[in-house]
């Protein structure tokens, strides 16, 4: 069998897309859910329709992006207030966080569909989602919240080519992962974490480097920039200018992680064990049929 082309991925994506009546994306600017936004819009018209949570869990920079990119497009957007730090599983930083906040975040958008009677919805996670640790993925599809991307078999190096070729603003856009994603599994997220990590994190964007992680260790931030701006983040003055951007933020220590960046770093924390207790878990679960 010849292996499917690119080009045969995208058209089998809008094939799906077009088989809805209404769809509703969950949208959060990033380069993915750009992407299915897109297909949805070029498929389905005005019956595309996107949702995005307003919430201090996620960069505001990220935030703005989206409300323009729909602006731009002609899209309707829907923005609702989400708020997971009220939930204790949440707020402890258990290492299953993600679902716990991923389930939430479904609840909600299940709601907003049953209210605009749109029948499907939608989220961006793709092929590449499935090698690393996501406990969110299993809660959207608890949901029945479907993943187009990924079932159209697309990874993140060919929703950035397809991005590109469609013109898409959103094609050079970093990896982006909510703010709690940069606090140590077990240490508890609050507000104040999270406002810190985000001014730090656009005190380094304004610097130049716009793929970062400052990754919140109590009064010290490890810094991880991608190994070839190592060079450049140590000199001519800058190393100064971030120190002084972070000690602003609240940091008292700044360190550069030597390793670079690393997407998903913080998952190593969990332990091999511990990740086969949660799938043992979920096996259980699903044969009890438990939601």
């Amino acid at each position: 069998m010849m292996p499917t082309t690119l080009n045969q991925k995208f058209e089998n994506l809008l094939k799906d897309l077009a088989s809805s009546k209404t769809i509703l994306v969950a949208f959060s600017g990033g380069v993915d859910s750009a992407l299915l936004l897109a297909a949805s819009a070029r498929a389905l018209g005005d019956d595309a329709i996107a949702a995005t949570a307003v919430s201090r869990l996620f960069p505001q920079r990220e935030q703005r992006g989206a409300a323009e990119f729909c602006r731009q497009r002609s899209i309707h957007q829907i923005e609702f207030s989400f708020e997971p730090l009220n939930s204790p599983p949440f707020q402890d930083n258990v290492p299953d966080r993600c679902y716990h906040c991923k389930k939430a975040l479904c609840s909600h958008l299940l709601s907003i569909a049953d209210a605009e009677g749109i029948g499907r919805v939608v989220h961006g996670a793709n092929l590449d989602d499935l090698d690393d640790y996501r406990p969110g993925l299993r809660a959207a599809q608890e949901a029945g919240i479907e993943a187009p991307l990924l079932n159209a078999g697309l990874g993140k190096n060919e929703i950035r080519a397809l991005s590109r070729d469609l013109g898409l603003s959103t094609w050079d856009l970093p990896s982006r992962a909510c703010l709690a994603s940069r606090i140590p599994y077990g240490e508890p997220v609050t507000l104040v974490k999270l406002e810190q990590i985000d001014r730090a994190e656009i005190a380094l964007e304004e610097a130049g480097f716009p793929q970062v992680r400052v990754r919140h260790h109590g009064t010290v931030a490890r810094v991880e920039v991608p190994e070839a701006e190592m060079g450049r983040f140590l000199g001519n003055g800058l190393r100064e200018a971030v120190v002084r951007a972070l000690h602003d933020a609240g940091f008292l220590y700044v360190t550069l992680d030597l390793e670079g960046f690393v997407s998903g770093s913080m998952n190593r924390t969990v332990s091999k064990d511990h990740r086969t207790r949660l799938k043992e878990q979920e096996d259980r679960d699903s044969r009890r049929g438990k939601p």
